[in-house]
């Protein structure tokens, strides 16, 4: 059995097939906690990467959103108290645009933009009569530690490029039952159609079935060169909601006004609660076109990232910094002392 004590990052994935991924990125696996919360309903898996003790969690089977992951954040922090750096870890819904070649496969990183800590709630905001919804959920940044490894990181991979594909085909060779889920599936599937091309509602067949590759309704996209990065690591805003975007209109308009590069579902639930990375491997372009053949491959691209973040970040940083459980009711004493000071004046 594994003392929760001794876990220094928590990682965290929304669903059964980013948990996967996470656990094949393990260098060590450990055992299950001797002990947790009570009320803590979070399964966990507990291993090492590199010089780290990291527990990873998923949510329940079924439950999407920023409430379940809050919760599951939550959780977390009260059976491992000495957390002190969090990875949401994950699957997205890419929002790809002149300045921003994205792909299937490739990885979003959120990172501060303009102001903005890298992950804002389009579904929050106000509405003003005669003007358009106005978004005011924009949340924290990362902390320094994680922002600075991925600077670090970023320039690694400009100058000598990384090793995503090579890693993830050596995983699965020593994880033969993965393959078939959590291989890059045929380029050719990789189809990204016009904004106004919407799938028949309530057809089950597929694209390439019912949408098919007319040349007027896909854009054209040339293959990308040995020296260019195959998957692509792109790093800017990424939007979280209570809802799935299926609108390509509204995803290039975000993309448009926001600079936003990604939409999910969670990290609004975290990101001031459980301050961390949002890191989200493409499966779709947030369209009307969605499918699951991609969503193993991108998942495995972005635990492969995690993984070698954590690879630059030395354990004795780690443990110097505070934990997240002792940041947060900081934050919560010093706005109840706020209110109670508003209130006597």
């Amino acid at each position: 059995m594994a003392n929760p004590e001794v876990y220094a990052v928590g990682w965290i994935c929304a669903i059964s097939t980013e948990y996967v991924a996470a656990q094949a990125f393990l260098d060590e696996r450990h055992g299950s906690p001797s002990s947790v919360s009570r009320h803590d309903n979070n399964d966990y898996t507990l291993g090492r990467i590199g010089q780290h003790n990291v527990v990873i969690a998923v949510l329940p089977d079924g439950e999407y959103g920023i409430a379940s992951a809050a919760s599951v954040a939550r959780d977390m922090l009260h059976s491992f108290p000495n957390v002190r750096i969090g990875l949401m870890v994950g699957i997205g819904g890419g929002a790809p645009s002149p300045s921003h070649d994205i792909r299937l496969g490739d990885i979003v990183v959120s990172a501060p933009r303009d102001g903005m800590g890298g992950v804002f709630q389009y579904d929050f905001g106000k509405t003003i009569q005669n003007q358009s919804f106005q978004t005011t959920g924009f949340l924290n940044q990362p902390p320094t530690i994680l922002r600075t490894a991925m600077a670090g990181l970023r320039a690694q991979h400009e100058g000598e490029g990384h090793d995503i594909e090579t890693t993830i085909r050596e995983i699965l060779n020593t994880k033969p039952r993965l393959k078939k889920k959590y291989t890059r599936p045929d380029p050719s599937s990789d189809r990204l159609y016009q904004s106004d091309k919407v799938h028949p509602e309530n057809d089950g067949a597929s694209c390439q079935e019912v949408c098919g590759d007319d040349a007027m309704e896909v854009v054209s996209r040339s293959a990308r060169t040995e020296e260019e990065d195959n998957p692509a690591i792109h790093y800017g805003l990424i939007a979280s909601a209570n809802q799935l975007m299926k609108d390509a209109i509204m995803r290039d308009k975000l993309a448009t006004e926001k600079g936003v590069l990604c939409f999910e579902m969670e990290a609004a639930g975290l990101m001031n609660q459980f301050p961390c990375l949002v890191i989200r491997g493409i499966c779709d372009y947030s369209d009307s076109h969605k499918n699951k053949d991609w969503q193993g491959y991108a998942a495995m691209t972005a635990a492969a990232y995690a993984k070698d973040l954590l690879y630059r970040i030395p354990s004795n940083k780690v443990e110097a910094e505070q934990k997240i459980k002792d940041t947060l009711s900081h934050v919560v004493s010093t706005v109840d002392h706020t209110e109670k000071e508003w209130k006597g004046k």
